[in-house]
């Protein structure tokens, strides 16, 4: 990586150079779409995205309260106002019911989250949108190479959004995004937007209002390394998530992640388990030198600016919140070696003895 962001540096322009193109062409390739659109982050993408798409003011945006806070945001950004539904009964994902419940006649997209890595429902969300006449966004920003069918994520919908925040799958040595489409006119939009909102082949004519969120070409020739290894690395992530299964199983106070479902591919971005205990068993790893996090402790429809704006309250998205008092990401990376999951899974039993009786690991 250090000689192709060094060939960069050296050798190209700074913005929108050579290894932006090559990045954007190989993604797209990689994802099985026509068109990828650099972005400065994944929320620009999303954000990008739906503005590409005639998604402003005045419009509504079905998606889930329990991801990273920027997927709402992305909807305010571009203009619109997210509307939240649920996630699933046994699972972490948008329910397609309850989606489908909260569309009224001012909804204009879904934004499913194929959150930790986990593919959302895609067949059923099809099926909403060729009812409707919705527009599908993939919010894939966790998503990297998951696969659902014989699909990659980012390729089912009218289009994905990925980021390569540095704690992805892969990253590109700092922020940036992705957007991948089929469609030739969202990514002429998508594409014109990021820039300033610049005519195609122009410098200073402007078609539309845009961004500055663009990728720099030393980013760019660092995220077509990592493409080249993400492969690699989800089939690591996956043997380790299989590894943790395997010790883990019915072990009691602990839920595990979601099984994976027939055709569908997940790619571990996290491995997060849900237990009542958590601030106790996440101290007691804590002191036995194993760092643990909270994905997310809050969900958006309790963030401040949301409990402001649109009055929500405690209890308006039950499953979403009981996840929220619950979900310990365990540790997660392809380098991570099988002795440390073996290790962290007899810490993890050890911390629930006080509250489920002695169970041992059995290595």
């Amino acid at each position: 990586m250090r000689e192709a962001a060094l060939s960069a540096l050296e050798n190209e322009k700074l913005v929108m150079g050579e290894s932006v193109h090559k990045f954007e062409e190989e993604f797209a390739r990689y994802c099985g779409t026509k068109y990828a659109v650099s972005t400065g982050s994944g929320t620009a993408a999303l954000s990008i995205t739906l503005q590409a798409l005639g998604i402003s003011h005045g419009s509504e945006v079905v998606t889930t309260p329990f991801s990273f806070i920027a997927t709402a945001n992305a909807v305010l950004h571009a203009g619109a106002e997210p509307v939240f539904a649920d996630v699933e009964d046994s699972g972490i994902n948008l329910s397609p019911g309850k989606a489908r419940a909260k569309i009224g006649p001012k909804t204009r997209a879904l934004i499913p989250v194929h959150l930790y890595g986990h593919p959302a429902a895609m067949d059923e969300f099809l099926k909403i949108t060729s009812e409707t006449g919705l527009k599908l966004v993939e919010d894939a920003c966790q998503a990297h190479g998951a696969e659902f069918g014989a699909k990659r994520v980012g390729s089912i919908g009218e289009a994905g959004c990925f980021s390569f925040y540095p704690a992805k799958n892969m990253t590109v040595g700092g922020d940036g995004g992705m957007i991948t489409t089929d469609n030739a006119e969202l990514a002429e939009a998508a594409g014109s937007i990021r820039d300033c909102g610049r005519d195609k082949n122009s410098k200073y004519y402007m078609g539309r209002i845009g961004y500055t969120s663009r990728l720099n070409s030393v980013n760019a020739a660092i995220g077509r390394v990592q493409l080249r290894r993400l492969d690699s690395w989800n089939e690591a992530r996956r043997r380790l998530a299989a590894l943790y299964r395997r010790h883990l199983e019915g072990v009691d106070g602990i839920v595990l992640p979601p099984s994976e479902r027939q055709g569908e591919k997940p790619v571990y971005h996290l491995f997060v388990i849900r237990t009542r205990m958590r601030e106790q068993v996440k101290k007691h790893l804590e002191k036995n030198g194993i760092e643990t996090g909270v994905h997310y402790p809050v969900p958006i429809h309790l963030q401040t600016p949301y409990r402001q704006e649109y009055g929500y309250m405690e209890g308006a998205f039950p499953l979403s919140e009981s996840l929220s008092n619950e979900v310990l990401s365990l540790p997660m990376y392809p380098t991570l070696q099988e002795d440390d999951v073996v290790r962290i899974c007899n810490s993890l039993k050890d911390s629930l003895k006080p509250y489920t009786g002695p169970k041992k690991l059995d290595q």
